[in-house]
C-alpha cells in the first residue's frame, strides 16, 4: 500500500469542495487529517473568534467520524513530525496568501526535509496575484479589479466528500491533544453542515432583498456567512456556482462582496506592510490624537458609551455577538477616526480582538478605506454623521433600541436625535460633531498641502 499523505487543515475546516483532498488522492489511498494549534494564531484571536474555531474543529472532527489529529505547537516543528510518525508521502494543504501564513508555511516547507508540501486551491475565489493588470501589476482601484475578476474563470466546486480518501483513525499518536473547549460563549452555528443550512436559507429567503437589507441593520439583512467563510467552512467557489444561473440587484451585490474580499486578500499578499501600515504614506503625517484624553475617549467607544446611539449600538453588538453589520462597521470606524481623531489600527486591533469573522486583510483594508488611507479608499472629506446615518438606515430606531436598552424608551426616530435630552444612565454626547468634523478637514488639509509624499515615520501598533 502506498504511504499516507496529510491534509493539513487550516483556513478550509470543510470535507466538501476541498482540492487538497483531490490533490492529496493522486498520490496516496489514506490520509492523515491534521489540524495544529498554533499559538501565533490563536493568542491574537480573542475568546469569541478562538471558541467559534473550536466548534469549527468538533464539527469536522464529528463529520470525520472522530479522525481529525489535532496537535498543539510550532507548525515548523508539529507538522514535521507528524509525517514521521505516519510515514506520510506528502502534506497536502490551501495555500495561505497572509504575512504570517506565508513565513509559516516557507518554514513548514524547509523543515519537512524530503517531505513535498502540495498547494491545492486557496480560501478565495479568485486566488492573490491571479488578477493583474495588463502589464503585470496589481489593481489599486476596486472597480477595474472587480470586472477582471468577473471575467475570470472561477473552476467549479470540486468533487470531494468524507469518502473520498480513506482517514486514517489517530487514535495513539505522539502528540494528539483534545479540541479545547468553547466555554459557555453564545456563537452563531459552528461548521460545514451550519454553514451550507445557512447559505441555502440565504438564498430563499434573503438574497433578493439583500442589496437594500444588507445596509438596514434593524432588517439584520446580511449573509451571516462571513465566519463561515473565515474559517473555509464554505467556499465561496460554492457560493458563485449557485449563483451562476440567477440575476437581480441582490445576487449583483452579493457577487460584489465576494470580489470586495478577494480584492483586499491581494491587496495585502502585494502589500504585507499595510497590516499595520497606512496603504498611503501620505497620510502617515496626518495628525491624531494620543494621550490620557483620547484613551479615555477610545474606553468609551469600546465600550459603547459614545452618546452616539448608532455608534454604541454597533460597539455593544460587537462585545455582545462578535459581529456588526457592514454599515454599522463603516459608521463606527469613521467616529472613532474622524470624530474622535483616533487612529485607524486601534480601532482595527479592537475588532480583531471581538470579531468572530476577524479577517486579516478584509479588516485593517476596510478600516483604512473608511480612514482615507488605503487603496481606492473613501475620500477623507466623506465624514459619516452618525445621526444621519442612524435616522437614514435605521429608520424607526429598532436596531438601537435592541442593543441600547436604556434607550428602549424612546419612540421611533427619536432615538437617534433624542430630542428630549439623555434618558437616566445613557450619556451625552462626547463631542460635537460638526466641530470635530472641521477638524478632521483642518487635519487633512495639512497632509494635502505638502503636495509630496511623506516618509514613514514609523509603524502603525
Amino acid at each position: 500500500m502506498s504511504r499516507p499523505a496529510i491534509v493539513w487543515f487550516r483556513r478550509d475546516l470543510r470535507l466538501r469542495d476541498l482540492p487538497a483532498v483531490l490533490s492529496a488522492t493522486d498520490i496516496a489511498q489514506q490520509g492523515v487529517a491534521l489540524f495544529v494549534l498554533d499559538d501565533a494564531l490563536l493568542g491574537p484571536s480573542g475568546p469569541r473568534r478562538r471558541a467559534f474555531l473550536m466548534a469549527c474543529l468538533r464539527a469536522l472532527d464529528d463529520d470525520l467520524s472522530g479522525r481529525l489529529l489535532v496537535v498543539r505547537g510550532d507548525p515548523a516543528e508539529a507538522v514535521p513530525a507528524v509525517a514521521r510518525a505516519f510515514d506520510a508521502s506528502e502534506v497536502h494543504i490551501s495555500a495561505d496568501f497572509g504575512p504570517y501564513g506565508a513565513r509559516r508555511d516557507a518554514h513548514v516547507a524547509e523543515a519537512l526535509e524530503g517531505v513535498a508540501l502540495v498547494s491545492t486551491g486557496s480560501p478565495y475565489a479568485v486566488s492573490p496575484g491571479r488578477i493583474t493588470k495588463p502589464d503585470g501589476t496589481p489593481y489599486k482601484v476596486f472597480s477595474a479589479y472587480r470586472r477582471a475578476w468577473l471575467e475570470h474563470d472561477v473552476r467549479p466546486p470540486a468533487a470531494t466528500d468524507a469518502g473520498t480518501i480513506d482517514w486514517i483513525d489517530p487514535a495513539g499518536t505522539p502528540g494528539r491533544t483534545a479540541i479545547p473547549d468553547a466555554g459557555d460563549i453564545a456563537l452563531p452555528p459552528a461548521g460545514e453542515r451550519a454553514a451550507l443550512t445557512r447559505w441555502r436559507e440565504f438564498l430563499a429567503d434573503d438574497l433578493e432583498r439583500y442589496a437594500t437589507d444588507r445596509d438596514r441593520p434593524g432588517a439584520d439583512g446580511t449573509s451571516r456567512l462571513s465566519a463561515h467563510l473565515k474559517f473555509g467552512c464554505i467556499h465561496p467557489r460554492t457560493l458563485l456556482h449557485d449563483l451562476r444561473d440567477r440575476s437581480g440587484a441582490g445576487t449583483t451585490t452579493f457577487r460584489s462582496e465576494l470580489a470586495w474580499r478577494d480584492f483586499y486578500a491581494d491587496v495585502l499578499h502585494h502589500r504585507p506592510d499595510t497590516a499595520r501600515r497606512n496603504y498611503n504614506e501620505t497620510f502617515d503625517a496626518i495628525r491624531y490624537d494620543t494621550g490620557p484624553d483620547a484613551d479615555t475617549l477610545f474606553t468609551a467607544w469600546c465600550e459603547g458609551r459614545t452618546g452616539f446611539p448608532i455608534v454604541d449600538a454597533g460597539m455593544r453588538q460587537l462585545l455582545a455577538e462578535g459581529f456588526v453589520p457592514n454599515r454599522v462597521r463603516m459608521i463606527v470606524a469613521s467616529f472613532l477616526t474622524k470624530d474622535l481623531h483616533i487612529p485607524w489600527w486601534r480601532g482595527a486591533r479592537h475588532f480583531m480582538t471581538h470579531l468572530v469573522d476577524g479577517d486579516l486583510a478584509s479588516n485593517q483594508h476596510n478600516w483604512q478605506w473608511t480612514a482615507g488611507s488605503g487603496t481606492d479608499a473613501a475620500p477623507y472629506f466623506r465624514i459619516f454623521n452618525p445621526t444621519a446615518q442612524g435616522e437614514k438606515f435605521d429608520s424607526e430606531g429598532d436596531y438601537v433600541r435592541c442593543w441600547v436598552p436604556e434607550l428602549r424608551s424612546v419612540v421611533g426616530s427619536r432615538v437617534h436625535t433624542l430630542p428630549d435630552g439623555p434618558p437616566e444612565g445613557y450619556p451625552a454626547p462626547l463631542v460635537d460633531h460638526a466641530h470635530e468634523r472641521r477638524v478632521a478637514l483642518e487635519r487633512y488639509g495639512e497632509i494635502r498641502s505638502t503636495n509630496r509624499p511623506i516618509h514613514r515615520s514609523g509603524r502603525a501598533e
